[in-house]
């Protein structure tokens, strides 16, 4: 199996395969995101599906000297771990570039009011949401007005999340999802500490550190969600229409319906 086809069966979409460094490309269960990357140094490669992966897999070329494959391995390794910590300074740094404001993808999500970290780069009002692993910052999510999402370049994910609020404790891929959510609780007067993971893949690694919860999926035509949320083994809310998240549910149904669906799960947590 060469790279492409190892890519593939992760379903990470390589049309044009470049060298020694990462690059960000389609997946099959996002193809209208960039959600995937790839790194290809020759005699080893690295591939991420953020929506289904917590850490990169690895491919290895037959017949090579594995002694060789594991020293290039070990210095990817180093390699990354120095861009980690780049992406963490740059991170603090865009942080601190920030005014709270509301910001037009919000307002396009059913919140017009809420603060967000909005950065002013090139004329451009971009949305910026910190993501921290115990604690510390090690990079954030970009959004724009229209809602395109990116990582710095480098940063690390798995592992990383952005909490709201205080409570029982609840995961979700996205941050407008998480919006949702808080304010659908917050109707029936439950608290929770809402957990955005930025990923399917990414809840089960933030989920292992909470001991128990809701798991909120969107849901997917790849059940990248449903995986995620068996894998957990929590209770779980997930919208009945194909495609949609919990705010695509809001504002579809009413904060009223959505609810009452997080409570009945809530509820079947408890028994």
């Amino acid at each position: 199996m060469d790279f492409i086809q190892f890519a593939a069966v992760h379903g990470v979409i390589i049309e044009r395969l470049d060298q020694g460094r990462w690059v960000r490309v389609r997946t099959t269960d996002k193809p209208s995101h960039k959600n995937g990357a790839y790194k290809w140094l020759g005699d080893v490669g690295f591939v991420q599906n953020w929506a289904t992966m917590t850490e990169p897999s690895v491919w290895r070329a037959e017949g090579v000297d594995m002694a060789a494959q594991r020293a290039i391995v070990r210095q990817a390794s180093l390699d990354d771990d120095r861009r980690n910590r780049d992406a963490a300074e740059r991170a603090k740094w865009i942080l601190t570039q920030c005014e709270l404001k509301p910001h037009a993808y919000l307002a396009g999500k059913g919140f017009p009011d809420e603060l967000v970290n909005v950065w002013e780069r090139d004329g451009l009002m971009l949305a910026v949401i910190p993501m921290r692993i115990g604690g510390a910052i090690v990079g954030c999510q970009i959004i724009d007005d229209a809602g395109d999402k990116k990582f710095l370049s480098g940063q690390k994910t798995s592992g990383a999340t952005f909490a709201i609020g205080q409570g029982v404790n609840v995961v979700c891929e996205g941050y407008a999802t998480a919006l949702s959510v808080r304010q659908a609780l917050r109707s029936i007067k439950i608290n929770a500490c809402v957990h955005v993971c930025f990923s399917a893949g990414n809840m089960r690694k933030v989920a292992a550190t909470l001991g128990r919860g809701l798991t909120i999926v969107d849901n997917d035509a790849s059940n990248a969600g449903q995986d995620a949320a068996k894998a957990i083994g929590w209770p779980l809310w997930m919208p009945d229409a194909v495609g949609e998240d919990a705010n695509d549910y809001h504002k579809r149904c009413g904060l009223f319906s959505l609810a009452m669906g997080l409570k009945v799960a809530l509820q079947s947590m408890r028994a």
